[in-house]
């Protein structure tokens, strides 16, 4: 399946790997690589997430780092479609997917 992401996405992934290369240039890279890893995982199995609370939305953890990409599948379309991503340790009730 190709991956798409949505503009707040790409804003998100930004300001993170920006924030993160602020302190550390070579820990921002190894982010990066981990989300890119776990992005090309969900293209093979795009079910690999589990559902929150909003019906179709999943969400992913780009283990060991405390990031979670939330994504929808767009079986009809053949694509991934990136939603959001965020730092885990943000309020819950601000992540998308939550009621």
């Amino acid at each position: 399946m190709k991956v798409r992401y949505t503009p707040t996405a790409t804003a998100e992934l930004a300001e993170l790997l920006d924030y993160i290369a602020q302190h550390s240039p070579q820990g921002a890279r190894k982010v990066q690589a981990r989300i890119g890893t776990i992005i090309t995982l969900l293209s093979k199995h795009p079910h690999a997430g589990p559902l929150t609370d909003d019906p179709g939305l999943r969400y992913i953890v780009a283990t060991p780092y405390p990031y979670l990409i939330f994504y929808e599948v767009a079986e009809e379309e053949g694509e991934i479609v990136i939603i959001a991503l965020r730092h885990g340790a943000r309020d819950p009730s601000s992540m998308p997917g939550t009621e």
